[in-house]
């Protein structure tokens, strides 16, 4: 049988080794519950009966039910180990941590780093740049309690308290690892993390090594959707996935998060899981083994062994269980030592993917009498059954108070204990248990049982800095603030207070979330026996309690109590005699006794007294006082009033309790203009108003008011009651009285009074007093001038004047408390009778509703019905429609955004992002982008675009903040940032928010017009007018009509009876010339017989049959067709299809139709048209014509209403349209000619083009022309139109051609560079040209085609050989184009051998001579003759040949045209150097080149060898004496300083001309060019010859060195420059550019360290001048090391900033981004002070697109800079945005900074030239006008008019210039009358 099994393996493929095997059932006989041989054998053998099966079974389970409790160990923190690998599930998610429930009521932590390496990686690059990250997201959004995990045991840490804490990982590398690549399988369920998202999909880390996992986008798309609420997946974001594919023997795994796939994963022997690597959360299916009291045995995967425990049974199924039962089982965990395999029944595991439910114990705290133990287990604990039946578990520990005192005796079944609930346990559903004495007394087990204001016990901790630790319980501990220490502040506590004392306290707070608890320890306030205040509802007034001060101001002070309410003591309520410093007498941490005197809950106000002893005395006397004046009211008395009546103007009420007469302006009525009317209205007979404020009293009638702001002003004492208390400075709060055109009149509670002149009313414009305040309007005005014995006062109302404090909380205030008055309303609506008030009042913005669709009104506006109340009325705007199409009767899904309680009318929205909220939790303070939804006068809605939260945000951040021109107004559907300020709606149903600066908006997005019904069709107003009237027609009726006017697509009649009917195109001819349009062949006035034959509805455009109960109301559809007007010829519309999309289906793919334009859509790129009146279709662009021209004008070739004759090439699948084209079907089919759109340009490989219908191809770089170029690609950019013709579509990609040759065959251009698509189209010897493609080791890769390569060793890539071969990259880079030559061809192996050498190419080598590279191959002797003619002209050819080089050199950058033309003349541009040569000398040099003699050795290809080629007797060509014919490299091919950072090395020597004539260079080219001529024995009378020669050439030379005009050609000659001109910068830099176009940098850095010892010290910019050229040598040449070096040199020696700014110039320019901005943030550090460097940073960050970037370095510069410099700073960022950013953006900077400065005429000047330049005409005469009417001096003035003329004058009509000069005399004579006066 053991021979048996080890052959063939149960449930593997896998032959198991004797020791391994032995060790395997070691294990199973140890651990997992084992099964006799006999029994083994007896479920074997599959012959032997049942009966006896089972009569056998239950002998074993006799036998073994002693030690069965012994084998089920429940899992305990003593059997954990590291490695263990366990499921879990999250409990709480903490910012750094995860809490994790693991079975048997145990618990974990896992650490943030632990989540997965790419999370870690991230968090690392976070703590380096100090700032957050955005593509980092908070562990909160990647895990929720309840989510199941698979986890590894990574330590086991003993705590401060002696407990083992119990450390976990996610990290797959740890729990996938103990799988290998090999080891995956399809089918697998394995969890993973995101590593990235791609542009197909997602990198996944499964963690295992040398498996890299993808994760599809269309296998995630579902997920995306229902669980992740359509958000992409994050970084880190943990999921449970099932790989679908295994390739490359595990190395590349494809997987899938379906929900399906996930929840039906199984584990399977097929894939052949070991107990090595067995992972928790697995589902198997198992078989039953045996059954005991305390769980079951299982058998999984046929040959393993599991044990499940009576806690994870099924509930359902507990006690049905039998031995061979199938069952469905999930892994828990797996111990690594021991092998034991816990499994769980419970059915909430079996589905793979699934959260737990967040459920609470209903007992939790509970303290339990009488609880019967249903079974002891050793080492883990006990349980114990509930009286609901519920099964509850108490660990080993918490069983007894000490380990000493414990007996197990007393934990048989059935005993009862004395417990309490202390968990409960979400990985076992069950509660869990203590039976220790100290935690069933403990008066308190958790924070949630605290509560503020409680006197509590607990013992001294540890004593900080900060405070005092108390130890109240176990688990919880409290603070004690070092304010909190005693009575009086103390500065020795550790003297009063030791560890370990008992300590009695009061609880400040309480915060059971965030697990706060502070104390306090004043001695008064834990014995006072005074009632506690702990929510703003406690204060009653005259309640008297303790409490202690927390700050001391001028105006009183504020005390707090508990659960941190708080409340005001005024100034005038501190004691019974006035306190002139209250700073004096009260100090913080005080503890006093108050009184209250008032409280408002809902606005959390409180206001409070010291004033107690006369407490009772006082309101006894003012009863008195009270009954002694009668009704007599003061001025500034607060009072409640009952309304009697209402007045046009106002309320009418009388004063109580004695019914004096009084009257309330509805403008009194509210702080808020627009709630003024609204409480008026919603007011009536009856209504008690309380604290009313009395304003005054004339002739027996008292003025009341009621605005908020003026209550709180009277009661904080704050109001001046005559002039000499008023003082220039101080802030007033008061209304305004009157309006004049001069200014406001401003009045005060006392009753003083002030004006507000016009220039200081506002820092805006004002043009007319009434626009900027209304009468009775609350406003904050700054007392500038008093005037006492006038009593005359003026006040500022400027916003910069009159701030409050932060706007943000000024804004804040304003809000709520006008959604308060609004809800105040809301409450008077709630006690009107009618049901429809009533139901409005309850109505709250953001509530779902189900609507039914009424009536679709002409502005495109919605009237629902269906609401809770028959006759309430819903409309949604045309805006909020959001597109949808709408029919009466439809049932639509709306939400809330407002109640306009004054029209009784609910505004609705039915957009889909608000209706289906997303439920994401908000924080407080947390900024959002959201959408204007609704605009209310003083406060606006709007969505948040995350979630779709509805949240409202206040239009003014100060009371005088009213006025706005219209570019500053909001409109619907515009994009603000909003800061949360409350993340729960309240009773408004909004979120509370500020709304950011204003330089955030964005433009409102705009819902898509052409996705509105019938594409938003212009409606004919007289269409519109006929529609109302009734008519009696029917289908088939002839009727005689009007013609009343002509349209493109249709002609509108007029019938009897004033009907209007409508004649389309279609139908007005039999046959439509095409071109024509046939609405022209009808006059206007003319008479017409139709045929009626169809009507449509004027709502849904839909046509309606005659049936219909509507039809009576349709507009009639009539047609003039001379056949349709014959008797019975007359054809109906299809009337009865439901759908738009039936109608069109009678239309088949190539049929041809005739269709009128309509009008051609710029935006979507199409030609509307119509076929008949209710067929539309749509033309695109590119099948209108193969003619670039017409794609270019389309609207010059198509005039509206025109006939065309189209194709249908098919029915739009997203609406009811035909798809039409004017070219015939598009089939794109082989050889197909068709015009596409450039989608991505993808260098050195070609193009994606796309066409109509979503086809892409792609074009190879050989398939763009039909002659190669250096750079094919750079004329192409994306969304050009291109002519492509198809070459194969094979592939869902079509492989496509823009070869003229190709797209227009007839033309038959020259074809230059031939097609090649196979090694059969080459011939040997053939020439071709071809890119590169890559260097390799063996040589170089020439594309030849889309699919050719052919390949040039290096011996044939040039006579050159450089030194090092990666050398060959960067002169040969990928994509240069080369000439070839095909040396042999091996079509069996597809092998094309080339050469690029001159001599078979014709061309110049491809390595330039001056790059200093030694021949292929030299001759080595030389004759005597030869060496002496070396020696005699040594020094000759040295300078020839450096002069050789720097012109070879230079000659590589010359613009292709110069080139071209030898003839032309020498000439210097730009720096670069040009020859000239004598065609002679071409000729001569070409010549030669044919005569050279190329010997080639051939060598056959050997096995494993590689064909070697040499080639004999090629000598060096000097390149000077050859022009390219062919394009030459570019000059960044081959890298030179002066052209990547842009720095002009040889500048100013334009003058300079060349000394040698071109005669001389000829002729030691010729020595040169035949040097064997040298080894031949010359005759006498040629040396003769040769030394005259050379004499002369000597001479020559010796006059040219005396030339003063003469160029520098050697290091000599420079030396003798710099020698006469020591101190000039240019000739040092040429000096260096010398040396650098022959490529010796060492000697150009020579050259800068004596240019920097030799010029004089006084020459400061001179020297910096070369340290910047030696800065950019080293950024092109050096190392970042030595760049480094020069640069700490280079700021010791100068000015630092310059260098610093040169510097970041330098890698600006160079593209070195990441070290520009790293060195910028140093400058920022350094420089601070300086304005010139946050500016240039700023440009920095606009030129890379980080437009946010550049505003946060804005606000940083004005928290930096002097205030001096900030006007400027701004105006440049200003600037800046308008060259570089966003236009809007700026002119709100410059609008701004223009109210704050009106007077800066630079600021103006700057923001006119700005806006001339990238504004409108309308921006630029409205600047205009704003400036020609401030009040500047009249210089000033004159300038601004002046240039207000000369615009006019080139931009406007003569009128606008009269109307300037106008303009200018008016003020000119204002002027003169002023002075008059």
């Amino acid at each position: 049988m053991a021979t048996l099994e080890e052959s063939f393996p149960r449930g593997g493929t896998r032959k198991i080794h004797k020791s391994e095997k032995a060790f395997q059932q070691s294990v199973d006989k140890d651990n997992l519950f084992d099964i006799s041989t006999e029994e083994e054998s007896t479920k074997r053998k599959k012959s032997q009966k049942r009966p006896a099966k089972i009569k056998k079974l239950k002998i074993e389970n006799r036998e073994m039910s002693k030690s069965v409790t012994e084998k089920f160990e429940i899992l305990s923190v003593e059997s954990l180990c590291e490695g263990m690998r366990i499921l879990g599930c999250v409990r709480e998610v903490k910012d750094l941590e995860l809490v994790i429930s693991l079975p048997s009521g145990l618990q974990g932590f896992v650490k943030v780093t632990e989540i997965c390496d790419a999370y870690t990686k991230k968090l690392n690059e976070q703590v380096a740049h100090e700032e957050p990250l955005k593509d980092l997201v908070r562990l909160q959004e990647l895990f929720s309690p309840g989510m199941l995990v698979r986890c590894v045991v990574i330590s086991l840490d003993i705590t401060e308290r002696g407990k083992k804490s119990v450390k976990l990982s996610l990290n797959p590398k740890n729990v996938n690892g103990v799988l290998s690549a090999e080891a995956l399988k399809p089918g697998m369920l394995l969890t993973s993390t995101v590593s990235s998202l791609e542009d197909h999909g997602y990198l996944m880390d499964i963690g295992v090594s040398g498996a890299r996992a993808f994760l599809p986008l269309q296998k995630a798309q579902e997920y995306i959707r229902q669980k992740n609420k359509g958000a992409k997946l994050k970084m880190g974001q943990y999921l449970n996935c099932v790989i679908e594919e295994v390739k490359g023997n595990g190395g590349v795994v494809s997987l899938s998060i379906g929900h399906s796939e996930v929840s039906a994963a199984i584990a399977t022997k097929e894939q052949n899981w070991t107990l090595n690597n067995l992972l928790p959360g697995l589902v198997v299916k198992a078989q039953v083994q045996k059954v005991t009291p305390f769980g079951l045995t299982l058998n999984f995967l046929s040959f393993f062994t599991g044990q499940v425990d009576f806690m994870h049974l099924d509930p359902k199924k507990t006690g049905t269980y039998f031995p061979n039962q199938p069952v469905r089982a999930c892994i828990l965990s797996i111990h690594p030592r021991t092998r034991v395999v816990q499994l769980s029944l419970r059915p909430v595991f079996l589905q793979p993917g699934r959260s737990l439910a967040r459920l609470s114990c209903q007992y939790l705290g509970t303290v339990l009498d009488d609880a019967p133990v249903q079974g002891y287990f050793g080492k883990a604990g006990a349980t114990f059954k509930l009286k609901d039946g519920a099964l509850a578990y108490a660990r080993l520990s918490h069983l007894s108070d000490a380990k000493n005192f414990f007996n197990p005796e007393n934990f048989k079944p059935g005993n009862t204990h004395r417990c309490r609930v202390i968990d409960y346990s979400q990985m076992d559903q069950m509660a869990l248990l203590s039976l220790r004495t100290s935690v069933i007394e403990a008066q308190y087990l958790r924070y949630h049982d605290i509560k503020p204001g409680e006197v509590v016990k607990g013992t001294v901790h540890t004593i900080k800095p900060y405070g005092m630790l108390v130890k109240v319980d176990e688990q919880i501990r409290g603070l004690v603030p070092s304010m909190h220490l005693a009575d009086i502040l103390m500065k020795n506590p550790e003297k009063k207070y030791h560890i370990g004392d008992e300590v009695k306290c009061r609880v400040l707070l309480c915060d059971p979330e965030a697990k706060k608890l502070m104390l306090t320890l004043k001695k008064t306030l834990v014995q006072s026996k005074l009632p506690a205040i702990t929510c703003y509802a406690d204060a009653k007034p005259c309640l008297q309690t303790h409490g202690f001060i927390i700050r001391v101001k001028d105006c009183g002070c504020i005390v707090k109590f508990y659960n941190d309410v708080q409340g005001l003591v005024p100034k005038h309520e501190l004691s019974t005699e006035y306190i002139p410093d209250p700073d004096s007498v009260f100090y913080p941490g005080q503890v006093v006794k108050v009184a209250v005197l008032n409280c408002e809950p809902s606005k959390e106000r409180m206001l409070l007294s010291f004033k107690l002893s006369s407490d009772s005395k006082p309101n006894k006397e003012s009863v008195r006082q009270s009954q002694k004046k009668g009704r007599a009211i003061n001025v500034g008395q607060l009072v409640d009033v009952k309304v009697l009546d209402k007045t046009k103007d106002g309320l009418e009420v009388a004063v109580l309790p004695h019914n004096t007469p009084a009257f309330l302006p509805t403008t009194h009525l509210s702080d808020h203009i627009a709630n003024g009317p609204l409480l008026y209205h919603w007011l009536q007979a009856g209504d008690i108003l309380h604290r009313v404020l009395c304003l005054s009293r004339f002739e027996g009638r008292v003025l009341l008011c009621r605005k908020p702001a003026l209550v709180s002003t009277v009661e904080g004492g704050q109001d001046p009651k005559n002039f000499s208390e008023i003082h220039p400075g101080m802030l007033l709060i008061g209304f305004v009285k009157s309006i004049k055109d001069y200014g406001v009149f401003i009045q005060f509670p006392s009753g003083l009074s002030g004006l507000a002149p016009k220039a200081i009313m506002s820092d805006k414009f004002v043009t007319s007093t009434s626009d900027h305040f209304v009468e009775g309007q609350t406003v904050v005005a700054k007392v500038t001038n008093v005037d006492e014995e006038k009593q005359r006062m003026l006040l500022s109302l400027r916003l910069s004047d009159c701030t409050l404090g932060d706007l943000s909380t000024t804004s804040l205030l304003l809000l709520s408390q006008c959604l308060e008055e609004l809800q105040g309303v809301r409450s008077l609506m709630s006690n009107r009778d009618s049901v429809l008030i009533q139901t409005l009042a309850e109505m709250n913005p953001g509530m779902v509703l189900d609507l039914e669709v009424q009536e679709v009104l002409e502005d495109g506006s919605v009237v629902f019905s269906g609401g809770p109340v028959p006759d309430l009325v819903l409309r949604a705007s045309r805006y909020h429609r959001a597109g949808q199409e709408v029919e009466p009767g439809q049932k639509k899904t709306a939400v809330i955004l407002s109640v306009d309680t004054l029209k009784l009318e609910v505004h609705v929205s039915l957009c889909h992002d608000l209706v289906n909220r997303k439920a994401k939790k908000l924080k407080r303070g947390s900024e959002h982008q959201a959408i204007v939804q609704h605009l209310e006068e003083s406060f606006a809605i709007a969505s948040l675009v995350e979630t779709g939260h509805l949240a409202a945000f206040s239009l003014t951040s100060h009371l005088n903040d009213t006025f706005r021109f219209d570019s500053e107004k909001l409109h619907v559907g515009q994009g603000v940032s909003l800061t949360l300020k409350t993340t729960e709606p309240g009773m408004t149903g909004l979120l509370l928010a500020v709304e950011g600066p204003a330089a955030k908006r964005t433009m409102g997005q705009t819902r898509k017009e052409s996705e509105t019904v019938d594409e938003d069709e212009e409606v004919d107003p007289a269409l519109v007018v006929g529609a109302i009237k009734k008519h009696t027609l029917s289908i088939g009726d002839m009727v005689t009509g009007t013609v009343k006017s002509i349209k493109a697509t249709h002609v509108v009649v007029t019938l009897e009876d004033g009907v209007i009917g409508c004649i389309h195109a279609s139908h007005i001819l039999d046959d439509v010339p095409v071109g024509t349009s046939p609405t022209v062949k009808l006059k206007v006035g003319k008479t017409v017989t139709a045929r009626v034959i169809g009507g449509r509805d004027m709502k849904t455009f839909k046509f309606l049959p005659i049936s219909h109960p509507k039809f009576i109301r349709t507009i009639p559809e009539l047609s003039v067709r001379p056949s349709e007007l014959e008797k019975d010829g007359h054809t109906v519309l299809n009337t009865h299809s439901v759908s738009p999309l039936e109608k069109i289906k009678q239309y088949q793919a190539g049929q041809t139709v005739i269709c009128f334009l309509k009008r051609y859509n710029v935006v979507k790129k199409w030609l509307e048209v119509e076929i008949a009146p209710d067929i539309r279709g749509r033309i695109p662009l590119l099948l209108t014509s193969l003619s670039f021209k017409v794609l270019k004008h389309p609207d010059k070739k198509f005039q509206i209403g025109q006939a065309l004759r189209a194709t249908v090439v098919g029915p739009d699948s997203s609406k009811a349209f035909l798809c039409l084209s004017l070219i015939g079907p598009h089939k794109l089919e082989k050889g197909e000619v068709a015009m596409g759109r450039v989608v991505k340009v993808t260098p050195n490989e070609g193009l994606t083009v796309s066409f109509p219908f979503g086809k892409v191809g792609r074009v190879s770089i050989f398939h763009v022309s039909d002659s190669y170029s250096e750079a094919p690609l750079e004329d192409f950019v994306p969304q050009q139109v291109v002519r492509c013709c198809v070459l194969s579509t094979a592939d869902d990609v079509l492989t496509l051609s823009l070869r003229s040759s190709r797209t227009n065959p007839l033309t038959k251009s020259k074809i230059e560079d031939p097609e090649i698509n196979s090694i059969e189209d080459l011939k040997e010897g053939q020439l071709l040209r071809g890119y590169v493609k890559a260097v390799q080791l063996n040589g170089v890769l020439l594309g030849l085609g889309p699919s050719v390569v052919g390949l040039a060793q290096y011996p044939h890539v040039s006579q050159y050989s450089l030194s090092k071969k990666a050398l060959y990259n960067s002169y040969l880079p990928r994509g240069k184009l080369l000439t070839a030559k095909v040396l042999s061809l091996n079509y069996k192996k597809n092998l094309v051998e080339l050469s690029f050498l001159s001599g078979d190419t014709g061309k110049l080598d491809v390595f330039s001579a001056s790059l200093g590279q030694p021949l292929e191959k030299q001759e080595e002797k030389k004759t005597e003759t030869e060496k002496k003619d070396q020696n005699r002209n040594e020094e000759k050819n040295n300078r020839k040949g450096k002069e050789k080089n720097q012109k070879g050199q230079l000659e590589l950058k010359l613009p292709h045209k110069e080139k071209k033309d030898p003839q032309k003349p020498l000439v210097k541009k730009k720096g670069n150097w040009e020859c000239v040569e004598s065609e002679s000398e071409q000729e001569r040099v070409s010549k030669k080149q044919k005569k050279t003699d190329l010997k080639e050795v051939d060598s056959a290809y050997r096995e494993g060898e590689e064909a070697v080629y040499y080639r004999e007797g090629e000598e060096e060509i000097d390149e000077m004496n050859v022009l390219p014919k062919e394009k030459q490299a570019k000059p960044a091919e081959v890298p030179r300083l002066q052209l990547s950072s842009g720095f002009i090395w040889d500048v100013g020597l334009d003058s300079l001309t060349p000394a040698l004539p071109p005669g001389g260079e000829s002729s030691d080219s010729e020595e040169d060019e035949q040097p064997h001529q040298a080894t031949q024995k010359k005759r006498k009378k040629e040396r003769e010859l040769e030394k005259q020669k050379a004499e002369k050439e000597l001479s020559r030379l010796e006059e040219a060195l005396m030339d003063p005009g003469r160029q520098p050609e050697s290091a000599d000659d420079f030396d003798r420059l710099v020698l006469s001109s020591p101190n000039s910068s240019i000739l040092w830099l040429q000096y260096m550019a010398f040396h650098l176009q022959a490529t010796e940098i060492e000697k150009a850095r020579a050259v800068a360290e004596r240019a920097l010892k030799t010029i004089s010290f006084r020459e400061e910019q001179e020297k910096l001048n070369v340290w910047v050229a030696l800065l950019n040598l080293e950024n092109m040449y050096g190392s970042q090391e030595s760049l480094t070096k020069v640069f700490e040199r280079a700021v010791q020696y100068n000015e630092p900033l310059k260098v610093f700014l040169h510097l970041a110039d330098i890698y600006t320019k160079s593209e070195k981004f990441q070290e520009a901005g790293e060195l910028y943030n140093r400058m920022l550090k350094r420089f601070r002070q300086e304005k010139a460097v946050w500016v240039k940073y700023g440009a920095f960050l606009l030129r890379r697109g980080q437009a946010g970037a550049s505003h946060r370095v804005l606000q940083r510069a004005l928290e930096c800079l002097p205030n001096k410099e900030h006007v400027d700073v701004i105006a440049k960022f200003a600037q800046l945005e308008f060259q570089l950013g966003d236009a809007e953006r700026a002119k709100a900077i410059f609008e701004n900074t223009l109210s704050t400065y009106p007077k800066r005429t630079d600021v103006w000047s700057v923001y006119i030239d700005m806006t001339i330049k990238h504004g409108s005409q309308k921006e630029v005469r409205d600047i205009f006008e704003r400036v020609i009417h401030l009040s500047l001096a009249p210089k000033r003035m004159k300038f601004f008019f002046k240039r207000y003329l000369d615009y006019e004058k080139q931009h406007g009509t003569e009128k606008d210039v009269q109307a300037v000069k106008a303009k200018a005399l008016e003020y000119v004579e204002a002027k003169s009358s002023v002075l008059e006066d």
